[in-house]
C-alpha cells in the first residue's frame, strides 16, 4: 500500500511538472515597440508625422509558428472600432521594423501581405483620431499563426479575421496613446 501511495504521489508530481512545461510553451506573446504599453505614441508614427509604422518587437514566439498576422485598430473612434493596418504571412520574426511600404505585396525589408485599413487605404495609417476627442487608445495585436492564409493583398480585417479562426496559437498586444490637439 505504501509503494502504491509513494508512485501515486509521483505521478502527480510528475503530471504537475508536465502541464506547467505545456504552460511556460504557450506563454503569451511579448509585443514592444519604442513607446511603452500605456504611453503615448511619438508622432512620427502617426497622421501629424511621417505616418509610418513603429518597429515592434516579439519575444515568446513558439516553434510551431508558420506565419505572423497584425492587426492595429482604436476602439475609441467615433463611428466605433476603426482599423489602422492589417497585415499577414509575416514569416516568424523577433522584429518588424518601422516604415514598411504602403503595397499590397511587400518583400522588403521583410515578407507580408497587408490588406485595406479603415482609411481605404493598403498599409499602415497612423493614429489620426479627430482634434479635441481625447485621448484614443491603439491596439497593436500580433498573432502567431499555425498556417499561412490564402488571402489576396487588400483584403479586408472581416476576411482576415475569417480566415485565420481556428489558427491562431498564440497572440499578445500593445496599447499606446495618441491625441491630437
Amino acid at each position: 500500500m505504501r509503494k502504491i501511495s509513494l508512485i501515486m504521489v509521483l505521478i502527480v508530481l510528475l503530471s504537475g511538472c508536465i502541464s506547467h512545461q505545456k504552460g511556460d510553451e504557450k506563454m503569451k506573446l511579448e509585443v514592444n515597440s519604442v513607446f511603452h504599453e500605456g504611453s503615448f505614441i511619438p508622432k512620427k508614427y502617426t497622421c501629424e508625422g511621417a505616418d509610418i509604422n513603429p518597429p515592434l518587437y516579439l519575444a515568446h514566439i513558439p516553434s510551431g509558428a508558420k506565419s505572423m498576422a497584425i492587426i492595429v485598430d482604436d476602439p475609441d473612434a467615433p463611428i466605433g472600432t476603426f482599423t489602422h493596418w492589417i497585415a499577414w504571412n509575416i514569416p516568424p520574426t523577433e522584429q518588424i521594423p518601422e516604415g514598411i511600404p504602403k503595397i499590397g505585396n511587400v518583400s522588403k525589408p521583410i515578407r507580408m501581405i497587408q490588406g485595406r485599413n479603415d482609411f481605404g487605404r493598403i498599409g499602415y495609417g497612423g493614429p489620426c483620431p479627430p482634434r479635441g476627442h481625447g485621448v484614443h487608445h491603439y491596439h497593436f495585436r500580433v498573432y502567431i499563426l499555425d498556417t499561412t492564409l490564402n488571402l489576396p493583398p487588400g483584403a479586408s480585417r472581416k476576411e482576415l479575421e475569417r480566415a485565420m479562426k481556428g489558427h491562431i496559437i498564440q497572440w499578445g498586444e500593445l496599447v499606446g496613446l495618441y491625441e491630437r490637439k
